[in-house]
């Protein structure tokens, strides 16, 4: 009987983590495309005309609690919709919720509702979920900029965070995809605040991914980023011509991403405000260089 038992608490398991498996999936693009989105802004519509090319995919910034008027602002647009969520509402907001509190359920009520959500919306949702989480500036960060540790912030507490995110969003079939994006090399640039220290496990991660900026290309960490997380599609949550008319960082970058077949996603960050410093009106050469990029059959339009 006891065997019998534990004979069928097995297969009890082995279905509980085909059921895991079956709604964990990239969504990729077709073999050769890579999807091309934008970020930032309330509509796609200057992107499209300034670079030929409806975005694939719009990104969204959403804080805890607070992510329905992403969705209805997505219904409005073409292409896959983009969550990055964070646990707070931008500089200088109070931080909504601790990754100890995460962790622990405190905020099931949110992740519950934005499962159903997801599962409304009919169609796959990228969740970037808590990006650069190695930089200080992110409340969610386990370190501060000089580098004391955060209580309630520990790279576990991150960890035990990230999956009881992806187990709650996962269920009921939900098209969602979580992208795992911190920066390269941490801020404060240690072991302890290393990408390494806040990967929560592949089997919770669907794509890996960075930001990178033409104000700080830091081209060698991008390399060993890319080596050291393998298996994974890979994206550029956030890129942009920062400060100056770059546009070799932009040809560099598009050539950088062809030599590397797991990028399948790039997202330009527009940013929030229409004279913000990545609005390509700012950059007529880099625009006309993302343009002619994006005019190949390897970018698909939404």
């Amino acid at each position: 009987m006891r065997a019998a038992i534990s004979f069928g608490a097995m297969i009890l398991v082995t279905l509980a983590a085909m059921v895991d498996h079956a709604v964990a999936a990239p969504y990729l693009p077709p073999d050769g495309r890579v999807l091309h989105g934008v970020a930032g802004g309330t509509t796609v519509d200057l992107f499209a005309a300034q670079t030929g090319k409806a975005p694939a995919v719009f990104q969204l910034f959403v804080a805890w609690g607070d992510a329905d008027w992403a969705f209805r602002r997505a219904e409005a647009q073409d292409g896959r919709l983009m969550l990055h969520l964070s646990t707070y509402n931008g500089p200088g907001t109070k931080e909504r919720i601790t990754p100890a509190q995460i962790a622990r359920g405190d905020g099931d009520a949110f992740l519950e509702h934005l499962n159903e959500k997801i599962v409304e919306h009919g169609a796959p949702v990228y969740l970037r979920l808590m990006a650069e989480m190695n930089g200080h500036w992110n409340p969610y960060s386990a370190f501060t900029a000089a580098g004391r540790a955060k209580p309630s912030h520990s790279t576990k507490d991150f960890v035990r965070a990230w999956r009881h995110i992806a187990r709650k969003l996962r269920a009921n079939g939900a098209q969602v995809a979580l992208q795992w994006v911190p920066q390269v090399a941490g801020a404060p640039d240690t072991a302890a605040n290393s990408p390494r220290a806040y990967w929560p496990g592949a089997e919770y991660v669907d794509w890996v991914g960075t930001d990178f900026y033409s104000r700080f290309p830091n081209w060698a960490g991008l390399e060993r980023f890319y080596t050291q997380f393998p298996g994974k599609p890979f994206v550029f949550g956030e890129y942009a011509v920062w400060g100056r008319d770059d546009p070799g960082f932009v040809k560099r970058l598009f050539a950088w991403s062809r030599a590397h077949p797991r990028v399948r996603m790039l997202i330009y960050n527009q940013g929030f405000q229409p004279d913000g410093p990545f609005r390509l009106k700012r950059y007529p050469s880099s625009r006309r260089a993302l343009r002619a990029l994006l005019g190949s059959s390897r970018y698909p339009a939404a």
